[in-house]
């Protein structure tokens, strides 16, 4: 059987850990800190607990420079959760702003009795004006937008552009931004960073969502499978979301990156029965932000344990790149150029799935055609002989096919070479 040491793991998610953060969270999973108790035994009520999540917050700000006017929530339900979550509180937020602006153009002061004049008005914006906005670039992307339209209903939802309308139904462009229908005003701009299943990733942040003063645009960005591999210009940003289980840590945590503006006290609350009466959904109180802030993540049982491996990741990647993110994209840029570079130089063998313009530095989805016998046979024999030479977890996604290689952090720059070698070697093998 091999060791841990002979395996490079390719996996898209759960993906490698870093070993001495294993082995330093197993110590602490039997015994934190000399406590007698092992760390998912410790109540999240604690100080000890609170302290775990103050730090890692502290390391993710200090690393990816995220502004004071931020707030960084630790929460449940994964990427998924997410775009229920996001859906739930920025219309809400937008439905409060709105009803502000009519009680402002109307002279009335608030209350918790809305007058009906308003409330029509109300109605009225809600049902001509609440749009949410998606760009469909790959399966994730697909599935919030989806989400979306189940949340609020179809009529609510933008696809302000779909790539599958120019790559012959299939995932692996970006539309040109010129071509975007974006609404007017809408409560959020939803985009996947990085698709994990097609391989495909912004080359970096659209100019067309620019900040345009105050008022907008809300752009919301999943970054489950890149976060903390490049330079992100959070202040662009009202929310990012990523789970842990790619770069940062394990399953079980998801992190929250919002503008302090989006919660209270600069915006309230929106009143659970106006959204009621106005047909919009109320969310659980676990996907609910400003409950989750107002607790520093600790609303419900958070798991710590999957919190502190977080921390420990971010810790060494503070001590591994002084310059923090920007090592990192430098050494994570150098590894899938040694991919690339592998997989160009035999054509007659491979096919990168997604246009070059937008090839995923994280998710390096090809297809393989070497064998005369076709694409099956081929990737059947550079499965097997990729698990013979230690290189695990590269099949692709059950939707798609094909190969995947997660270029994540934690895989190392050895581990790049090797796999290079290895597609190297496999296209000098005979045809037949």
């Amino acid at each position: 059987m091999p060791e841990r040491a002979d395996i490079t793991y390719f996996g898209a998610g759960p993906a490698l850990l870093p070993t001495d953060v294993l082995e330093n969270a197993a110590a602490a999973l039997v015994n934190f800190n000399g406590t007698g108790l092992g760390l998912a035994e410790h109540s999240h009520r604690s100080e000890l607990a609170s302290n775990i999540v103050n730090e890692a917050k502290k390391d993710l700000a200090t690393y990816l420079d995220v502004p004071d006017d931020y707030e960084i929530l630790f929460m449940q339900g994964g990427g998924s959760g997410e775009f229920s979550a996001t859906v739930y509180n920025l219309v809400a937020v937008w439905v409060e702003r709105r009803k502000q602006r009519i009680l402002k153009e109307l002279g009335v002061e608030d209350s918790k009795q809305l007058p009906e004049n308003v409330f029509k008005e109300l109605q009225k914006a809600v049902d001509e004006e609440l749009k949410i906005d998606y760009l469909v670039t790959g399966s994730w992307s697909l599935k919030a937008s989806q989400e979306a339209a189940r949340l609020v209903g179809a009529e609510h939802v933008n696809v302000a552009a779909d790539a599958r309308e120019i790559n012959g139904g299939k995932f692996g462009k970006i539309p040109e931004e010129s071509t975007w229908k974006l609404s007017k005003n809408p409560a959020l701009v939803y985009y996947c960073d990085n698709e994990t299943v097609d391989g495909v990733e912004f080359p970096g942040f659209p100019e067309t969502l620019g900040p345009k003063g105050d008022d907008g645009p809300i752009v919301v960005a999943d970054m489950s499978s890149n976060i903390l591999s490049r330079r992100v210009p959070v202040k662009n940003f009202s929310v990012i979301f990523f789970g842990a289980q790619k770069n940062l840590g394990s399953t079980g945590v998801t992190v929250v990156i919002i503008k302090k503006s989006l919660l209270p006290p600069a915006v309230k609350d929106a009143d659970p029965s106006l959204l009621r009466k106005l047909g919009i959904p109320n969310g659980p109180v676990v996907l609910q932000y400003s409950t989750i802030a107002k607790n520093n993540s600790l609303y419900n049982t958070l798991s710590i344990f999957d919190v502190y491996i977080a921390g420990q990741v971010l810790k060494k990647a503070l001590k591994t790149f002084p310059n923090k993110v920007d090592g990192q994209q430098a050494q994570s840029e150098q590894k899938a150029k040694l991919i690339y570079a592998a997989l160009d130089a035999h054509p007659e063998s491979y096919k990168v799935v997604p246009d070059k313009s937008v090839r995923s530095r994280m998710n390096i989805c090809f297809r393989v055609t070497h064998l005369e016998s076709g694409i099956d046979d081929s990737e059947k024999a550079f499965l097997k002989g990729s698990v013979e030479a230690g290189l695990t977890g590269l099949k692709g996604h059950r939707s798609v096919g094909g190969i995947r290689a997660s270029n994540y952090n934690s895989i190392s720059l050895e581990g790049a070479e090797k796999l290079a070698k290895y597609i190297e070697e496999f296209a000098a093998k005979p045809k037949k």
